[in-house]
């Protein structure tokens, strides 16, 4: 019996080790393209080549190029920084603003925990998209509107998570201690609490990069978000759905990024979360 059970932890770990390792890989794979994108890709994603339109994939063009003769893998280089730099920026104003929010009123409760509660029940009770939209359409488009819209959207969420873990905290022992030895609130809350729900909220922030991919994604699609002439994995899917037929190369391209992106950000998020277990 206790064999079989050694056996099954083994399978467990190495299950967890293989999430782990695949998450790394595939994320690790996207954040060099990004970083390279940003400095050199094999063509300028912005020129033109009319007698080069719809070319299929070659050494030439791995990709293949689009209905305007640009290279499709250079553009997904630059969309895929795009997305990084969207998904990335949108992760931090939201995380940052869950942390001191969702710090304090986890910590203190009353009045001020119950009204933020409120608010974000609020705010969860609209379809993220659908909110993302009227901000938008409130705000205009750009990509500077796009980061600030989401950012209010996936707020609540980092809130709610940080609060959760502030209460199971605030009442443990070696915080009674500390505040019994005078230590200000400040410490207590950054430099007591806040260490010991890093793994926890290291998992939110991959599953935030995700679900913040997808929602830029969503809003290039539909015009919204990143604006021509920069590349966006989005808005590059919105151009190919009319030449599905004539030159499936140009949505495979994009779409299977942003599959692999999604896979890599969950397999990473699991990978970390049953290693904190």
């Amino acid at each position: 019996m206790k064999l079989k059970n050694c056996m099954k932890k083994t399978n467990q770990r190495k299950k967890r080790n293989w999430y782990l390792t695949a998450g790394l890989f595939m994320t690790g794979l996207i954040l060099f393209l990004a970083i390279l994108g940003v400095f050199w890709t094999p063509y300028d994603t912005t020129a033109m080549s009319a007698g080069e339109k719809f070319a299929a994939p070659s050494f030439r063009h791995l990709f293949g190029t689009d209905n305007f003769g640009r290279d499709i893998f250079s553009r997904v280089m630059q969309g895929i920084g795009t997305t990084a730099f969207i998904s990335s920026l949108v992760v931090l104003c939201a995380g940052g603003a869950g942390i001191c929010i969702g710090a304090v009123t986890g910590y203190f409760g009353g009045f001020l925990d119950e009204a933020i509660m409120r608010i974000t029940d609020a705010v969860n009770g609209f379809p993220s998209i659908l909110l993302t939209l009227v901000i938008v359409s409130v705000l205009g488009g750009g990509i500077r509107n796009l980061i600030l819209s989401l950012s209010i959207v996936f707020m609540p969420s980092f809130i709610r998570i940080v609060r959760s873990e502030f209460i199971k905290f605030r009442d443990a022992d070696y915080i009674v201690r500390a505040r019994l030895m005078g230590t200000g609130t400040v410490r207590i809350l950054f430099i007591h609490i806040l260490p010991n729900i890093f793994s926890t909220f290291l998992v939110s922030v991959t599953i935030g990069l995700n679900n913040a991919i997808l929602a830029e994604s969503g809003m290039s699609y539909l015009g919204i978000g990143v604006q021509p002439p920069t590349a966006s994995l989005g808005k590059m899917l919105s151009d190919a759905q009319g030449y599905l037929t004539s030159a499936p190369w140009y949505a495979l391209a994009p779409g299977l990024t942003i599959v692999w992106i999604v896979l890599g950000f969950s397999l990473l998020s699991e990978g970390i979360r049953s290693r904190a277990q």
